[in-house]
């Protein structure tokens, strides 16, 4: 009969002591995870809607832009549209490889121009082909490319912020010792290639040795080339998508470029039919 009674006492007490314990504490999120979820996510997305603002600094001055973009992935299909109401269809294999472009303005015609000739890429940090997360997505991947990969290993979980009522981590890079170094090509290049190497994105190269981004750069030529692709860069990064909301980099003339992303849809299907150029309510 003891033993009958005593087993339900000490029953009652463990379940009362196991109540009154706090809760396992989560396992804080780590630098190395946070990277490997992020890089997960970008990968891993086969269609993309949402809106972006933009501010880049071009010649001294920013430049800012709203723009509504989809996408779908494998194959690389892009639309955008901005405030501007220009537009810009491009699928791959479609076209001689052109993207439609309806301007807006006289003539009223669509154009078809390539996505990284200077029309297009005039004072325009990054490709039509680049849009979504793929800038951030080479920045902290890196590339095989690369003798230096300093930079990537900068970037550090630095606590949790909120964007626009969403949750979200904070990844953080300081490169205190970004600036230009000199570089002699051996053999003609593209500047694709150099920006590889350096891991510091087309544009400030086009602009410090102003050249055209379509230009193949010839042997011997030397140019000033940043040696990452930014002195402090901070993304903002979604807690339950795992895809950036905030992207952020300065330099050291200060704020290059912020990118915003709102209303981020991933994975939801998109029909073909508004990757056409066609499609009913595009001006193309």
């Amino acid at each position: 009969m003891l033993h009958h009674f005593r087993l339900p006492v000490l029953a009652a007490v463990f379940l009362a002591a196991l109540a009154a314990a706090p809760a396992p504490v989560a396992d804080k999120m780590t630098t190395d995870q946070l990277l490997a979820r992020l890089t997960a996510s970008i990968e891993g997305l086969k269609t993309l809607r949402c809106n972006v603002r933009a501010q880049e600094r071009s010649g001294g001055k920013y430049q800012q832009a709203r723009t509504a973009m989809k996408m779908g992935f494998n194959p690389l299909r892009v639309y955008l549209r901005n405030d501007k109401g220009i537009e810009v269809l491009w699928v791959k294999g479609q076209n001689d490889g052109d993207a439609w472009v309806y301007p807006n303005s006289f003539p009223y015609v669509t154009l078809s121009l390539d996505p990284n000739g200077s029309i297009m890429r005039k004072g325009q940090h990054h490709s039509v082909l680049d849009a979504g997360f793929g800038t951030i997505a080479d920045i902290i991947k890196g590339s095989s490319q690369r003798q230096d990969h300093t930079f990537e290993r900068t970037f550090r979980y630095a606590g949790d912020t909120t964007i626009t009522g969403r949750p979200c981590y904070v990844l953080r890079s300081d490169f205190p010792q970004f600036r230009y170094v000199s570089y002699k090509t051996t053999k003609q290049e593209t500047l694709a290639n150099i920006a590889d190497r350096f891991g510091c994105g087309e544009y400030r190269i086009m602009e410090r040795n102003d050249l055209a981004p379509d230009a193949p750069v010839p042997a011997g030529k030397t140019l000033l080339v940043p040696n990452g692709y930014g002195k402090r860069t901070i993304v903002c990064v979604d807690q339950k998508l795992f895809l950036p909301l905030v992207v952020q980099v300065h330099d050291d003339k200060g704020l290059f470029e912020k990118f915003e992303f709102f209303d981020v849809l991933a994975n939801q299907p998109i029909p073909a039919a508004e990757f056409t150029k066609g499609f009913k309510g595009y001006k193309l």
